[in-house]
């Protein structure tokens, strides 16, 4: 049986501004105030693990045993399948440039790679969530959502962040970037998990 989260403040273990942003929206109806891992002063600890949930485990754990606070963890990022998978748990390496990350360096690599193996089109991909709810005793409890879609080229769209320029869901005409907030959250990745975790953590 899923264990409750009880309380009314949620430590999400993120310094990532736009995640943080999306997860306030998210939880917003839910009557949860959510504090980021930065208001905290906490660390970013090391991701070792080639796997989302593995990389997620990580952040959650060492979040709840900082602070003493059952915090919540986001790993996520965009798998590609005509790269094999990539680029995976390294969506984020891909823009990172030493002063910053550049997502469109990153969207241009993706590009450039599947120019250079002539990948057919549609190039399928899927944007992927796991979400890692940890308490201070080491218990946790997992939830994953996918938005499955396909890339486009040239870019398109200036709301978002990340990837959404170049991915466009399925049954859509247009790209993440291209979409009210709201209109993405309906459908997103991490809307998807997090509607998980409201009914396994939140609800009955």
């Amino acid at each position: 049986m899923t264990r409750k989260f009880e309380g009314d403040q949620l430590l999400v273990a993120t310094h990532n501004k736009g995640k943080l942003s999306e997860m306030k929206t998210l939880l917003q109806p839910y009557g949860v105030t959510v504090v980021g891992a930065a208001e905290m002063n906490l660390p970013e600890p090391p991701e070792t693990e080639d796997t989302f949930v593995g990389n997620a485990r990580i952040k959650a754990h060492a979040a709840a045993k900082a602070t003493g606070l059952p915090a919540l963890s986001d790993d996520s990022g965009i798998t590609i399948d005509a790269l094999n998978g990539a680029p995976g748990v390294y969506t984020a390496d891909w823009a990172e440039t030493g002063e910053g990350r550049d997502f469109m360096m990153a969207m241009t690599r993706a590009n450039t790679e599947l120019d250079a193996i002539n990948a057919p089109l549609p190039r399928t991909a899927q944007f992927r969530c796991t979400l890692v709810l940890a308490w201070p005793d080491g218990h946790d409890e997992v939830f994953e959502g996918v938005m499955p879609g396909q890339l486009v080229w040239p870019i398109r769209g200036a709301h978002g962040f990340g990837y959404d320029p170049m991915f466009q869901p399925d049954g859509e005409i247009i790209t993440c970037a291209e979409m009210a907030p709201e209109d993405k959250h309906k459908i997103s990745h991490r809307g998807r998990a997090v509607t998980a975790f409201v009914k396994g953590c939140f609800s009955g």
